[in-house]
């Protein structure tokens, strides 16, 4: 079993140093950025992406954003503001995002008297504790979520949540990861996950870079391989999570969820805390992300359909809380009802 040798993202002398996401699993290029503007586009278009991946990258773009030296002390919080709005349009669904933006604009509030050189310092150290922070929970995620593991499981996950989606070990994967590093011998399912084939280009990447048993299928096989009883359980991420536990996370999680309903296989949610919105009651509140319909027209740049065909193409779906058997994250294993287990175990409920 190896252990993980690549950082998704990293802070390094005034830039972010990242993975880009996009060229995966043909070419691992690390690309620096170094404005901004540019870590807007990365977001974007997917060059670093997952839920705490991306509140990551918006808390150190934010920094990104102040950290020229010509900034002077009545621009600096107005600089500041025009950054966070940046980065907070770059992609709707992720709370993780906005978590860390905040948490960003807080510290600067809350330490707007230091001089620039040395409020520079401590934001920058507050992003960096948001990517400590990150690692930390997603390895109490991990062993949370591998006592639920059996010998001999056969685990189905869709699109990536592992070290590429996180600060570099996984939620979902993280599970997965625990669970093999503690002898459990299991086999590991990953759907292609459509339009961006994020399951087929990442998961499986990284999966096999762990020395996971892993097999790649397509996204309209999950009913056929349950049927077959090839899976035990279900593992996936979230990019939100509303207060009475309904999930967003990408668009195909949700039949998934009902196929393991009908085929009664347990089906997790593995999320850090930083991932549940508790001003929203319920998934209809959550907003959805819609991409550009060549994403569906296209596969790596080759027209798949006619150019002028209508595309819906919404990045996420949500998973009522009903088709949820549990929650993992750095708290705990949440039951429902998740009304009382979310406020039990977070601590707060907050409705704006």
């Amino acid at each position: 079993m190896k252990s993980t040798n690549f950082l998704p993202i990293e802070w390094r002398n005034g830039k972010i140093k990242i993975i880009d996401q996009t060229l995966l699993p043909v070419k691992e290029k690390y690309i620096y950025l170094d404005t901004v503007q540019e870590v807007y586009r990365a977001i974007k278009k997917l060059q670093i992406r997952g839920a705490p991946a991306i509140g990551i990258a918006g808390a150190m773009g934010a920094v990104l954003g102040i950290w020229s030296p010509r900034v002077a002390h009545p621009l600096f919080m107005n600089k500041l503001h025009k950054a966070i709005a940046l980065l907070a349009g770059s992609r709707p669904t992720a709370e993780n995002l906005f978590w860390a933006l905040e948490r960003i604009e807080c510290c600067a509030k809350k330490n707007r008297n230091l001089n620039i050189s040395d409020l520079k310092e401590v934001l920058l150290k507050e992003a960096l504790k948001i990517q400590e922070e990150d690692n930390q929970l997603c390895h109490k995620i991990g062993r949370y979520g591998a006592a639920l593991i059996k010998n001999g499981d056969l685990i189905l996950t869709h699109c990536n949540a592992g070290g590429l989606a996180t600060s570099g070990f996984g939620t979902a994967l993280g599970v997965i990861y625990t669970a093999c590093k503690k002898g459990r011998k299991i086999k590991v399912y990953a759907t292609e996950t459509r339009p961006l084939l994020q399951g087929a280009r990442l998961t499986t990447w990284e999966l096999m870079r762990f020395g996971v048993d892993v097999t790649l299928i397509s996204d309209t096989m999950v009913g056929k391989v349950m049927s077959e009883g090839r899976i035990t359980r279900v593992i996936v991420g979230a990019d939100r999570i509303a207060a009475n536990g309904d999930t967003a996370n990408k668009i195909g999680t949700y039949q998934i969820a009902v196929l393991s309903k009908h085929h009664r296989i347990p089906f997790y949610v593995a999320a850090p805390s930083s991932t549940f919105d508790l001003g929203l009651e319920q998934g209809s509140e959550i907003p959805i992300e819609e991409r550009s319909p060549d994403e569906v027209r296209r596969v790596f740049g080759k027209k798949i359909a006619p150019q002028n065909v209508k595309v819906y193409n919404p990045a996420f779906d949500v998973t009522p809380a009903k088709l949820i058997t549990g929650i993992i994250c750095e708290k705990g294993i949440l039951y429902p009802p998740y009304k009382k287990s979310i406020v039990k175990n977070l601590g707060y409920y907050k409705k704006e």
